[in-house]
């Protein structure tokens, strides 16, 4: 099998490929462009998560596994078409995914079936849509912290986008850079971590009461009383 660099260095170059093959119409580039925003490069701790999956697919669907990938040009093709789709994820989220197929079915997987694997159940962890968390973050009133919110990465996701760009922006453009925070904020829960809550300023320890005009109106003759002694 390939190495990990060697691995890495060729989707790269079959990614670089398929961009500069690519149609250059105005609308078209712009897909492109958005493309590579959300693409993530592999890294070598996703080479690591990709070979350590199909160890596990090959212990646990053995007879699929080996009907599947009948030799090693097969299965390289497989690792790289995965690695490739994979890594938007965590590596810890790969494992996370393959562990889940591999407990609820007894077939071997299709790439579909892991992506959804990887994409795990957000509302199991209290988390809402996408969506939903935008316009929660863009109605929320300001303090922001101070906000009631449905989770604490609806409000770091927030933070994260730049709450002065997500109220000057259109949803068309603002939503898609707050997505992406708030679903590597959702991965980052749903692998176990946990948030901080949002940093409520405090309140002062002393609250003044504004003068009445009628003591506005005895301070003023009291200080002109002095300014005449």
């Amino acid at each position: 099998m390939q190495d990990s660099q060697s691995l890495i260095n060729q989707v790269a170059q079959e990614i670089a490929a398929s961009q500069n093959n690519s149609t250059t119409a105005a609308g078209q580039a712009d897909s492109a462009r958005a493309q590579r925003e959300h693409y993530s490069a592999p890294t070598d701790a996703h080479v690591d998560a990709i070979n350590q999956v199909f160890a596990l697919f090959r212990i646990n669907y053995h007879n699929q596994y080996y009907s599947a990938f009948k030799d090693n040009e097969l299965l390289n093709q497989a690792r790289r078409l995965w690695l490739n789709s994979l890594a938007q994820f965590a590596p810890e989220t790969i494992l996370r995914g393959a562990r889940k197929v591999i407990e609820e079915s007894e077939y071997l997987p299709t790439l579909n079936r892991m992506i959804r694997a990887c994409q795990g159940n957000p509302e199991a962890f209290g988390l809402v849509d996408a969506h939903q968390a935008y316009v929660e973050a863009c109605r929320a009133p300001s303090p922001k912290a101070a906000h009631q919110w449905s989770h604490p990465a609806v409000y770091h996701a927030g933070c994260a986008s730049d709450w002065y760009f997500l109220a000057s922006n259109s949803e068309k453009v603002a939503f898609p850079i707050f997505e992406r925070h708030y679903l590597k904020l959702c991965e980052r829960v749903m692998n176990g971590a946990e948030l901080p809550a949002p940093n409520v300023p405090a309140l002062p320890e002393t609250i003044e009461t504004p003068l009445s005009k009628e003591e506005n109106a005895k301070r003023m003759e009291a200080l002109r009383k002095q300014l005449d002694l």
